[in-house]
């Protein structure tokens, strides 16, 4: 991630509005000289123009365009998959703690933080803050590489699906790293790129709104991630075994990985001496 001082970020946005200014009046000039570096300076022109007006100039923009624009399609997908989501939500539940504060990073609607009686949540997307807030979460905007939380605050943190949504997964894993407890708990559910359903996504990835922005990631290169960034002594459940149309009831989850196409894991943040 990008982390800029307040002095840096105002010295860079100052030396992009004085190249924006200095291509907008060549720009003009070139409309009536050269047409090659007339539609040279308009893509200039354009560029300049995001990063010089972008609020979010210095950090990572996060993906939610799909999930602005289609949030009632995302809605639909869990009428429409009521036994796929239900079983998702069994497996996740396995593992959510009794007592204790926790929070899920990526909660969009608050169709898992809602009924795993999670209080608090991360999501950048306007759309699904509102969603989920009228669901009585406390929601904050923001990123999963940069968590608006101090240090050792949560007793508990959860992912379902939004690692394959976020820019830097280690860096993910770090932040949650940072805000839980020692021996915080840390839940990551998502779909295995090697499962019947994960190559099915990612086959058909360019023809979904919301997958075809998404990086899909093995077991094994999820628990790479998890020890790279402090986390230990994980335990692994899956689930949505066959096809999704097939699914009529709620299925029962299953130990380890390697047959369900969606897998839990979770893992305990390595006490700091």
């Amino acid at each position: 991630m990008v982390v800029c001082s307040t002095s840096l970020k105002v010295h860079a946005l100052l030396s992009l509005k004085q190249g924006f200014d200095q291509i907008k009046s060549l720009f003009f000039i070139s409309l009536i000289c050269d047409r090659d570096h007339c539609i040279l300076l308009i893509l200039c022109y354009y560029i300049i123009t995001k990063l010089v007006l972008s609020e979010k100039w210095g950090e990572r923009m996060p993906r939610i365009e799909p999930f602005e624009e289609f949030y009632d399609r995302y809605e639909k997908w869990f009428e429409d998959n009521e036994y796929v989501y239900l079983s998702e939500l069994n497996a996740v539940r396995f593992f959510i703690p009794r007592d204790g504060r926790g929070v899920e990073i990526g909660v969009g609607s608050g169709r898992f933080a809602s009924p795993l009686g999670i209080k608090v949540g991360i999501e950048p997307s306007t759309k699904m803050r509102e969603i989920a807030s009228k669901k009585g979460i406390e929601v904050y905007e923001g990123v999963a590489e940069k968590l608006p939380f101090e240090d050792r605050s949560f007793d508990y943190a959860l992912m379902v699906t939004t690692i394959c949504f976020v820019d830097d997964v280690e860096l993910s894993f770090k932040e949650v790293n940072r805000i839980l407890k020692d021996n915080g708990i840390f839940i990551v559910g998502f779909v295995d790129k090697k499962s019947p359903l994960g190559k099915m996504y990612t086959l058909k990835k360019e023809s979904s709104h919301f997958y075809r922005i998404a990086t899909f990631y093995s077991t094994s290169e999820v628990l790479d991630h998890l020890r790279k960034t402090g986390f230990e002594r994980e335990e692994i459940v899956q689930t949505i075994f066959g096809k999704m149309n097939d699914i009529r009831t709620v299925q029962d989850f299953e130990f380890g990985y390697g047959k369900g196409s969606f897998v839990v894991i979770k893992a305990i943040k390595r006490a700091t001496r």
